[in-house]
């Protein structure tokens, strides 16, 4: 019985994490959005539909990987220790499975 009581608060404070996370997400892309929609339309005029369509990809990936670095970087600096021995379980991981080639 006490163990549901602390999952459902473990898993309450997970949804209000991810809540929280999506709104600095959206809040991120709603001030992005104008200074892309101002580079797009002065940068670009004389480039076909595909080259347009392929530079705004490519600045949407650019902006991801931009997100998930800073969201990566939040999280370090939140759990440290978690983080340290993590990269080196990891790193012992990939040791071993190049070590047997």
């Amino acid at each position: 019985m006490a163990a549901d009581t602390v999952l459902s608060q473990e898993l309450k404070a997970l949804q209000e994490e991810m809540a929280a996370s999506h709104q600095e997400r959206s809040l991120r892309s709603k001030v992005r959005a104008p200074a892309d929609a101002e580079v797009n339309r002065d940068s670009q005029p004389g480039k076909g539909a595909e080259e347009k369509h392929l530079v705004g990809e490519l600045r949407e990936l650019a902006n991801v990987i931009t997100e998930f670095v800073e969201e990566a970087e939040q999280n370090v600096s939140e759990h440290p220790t978690a983080s340290v021995i993590g990269a080196l379980v990891v790193g012992i991981l990939i040791g071993r499975l190049l070590g047997r080639r």
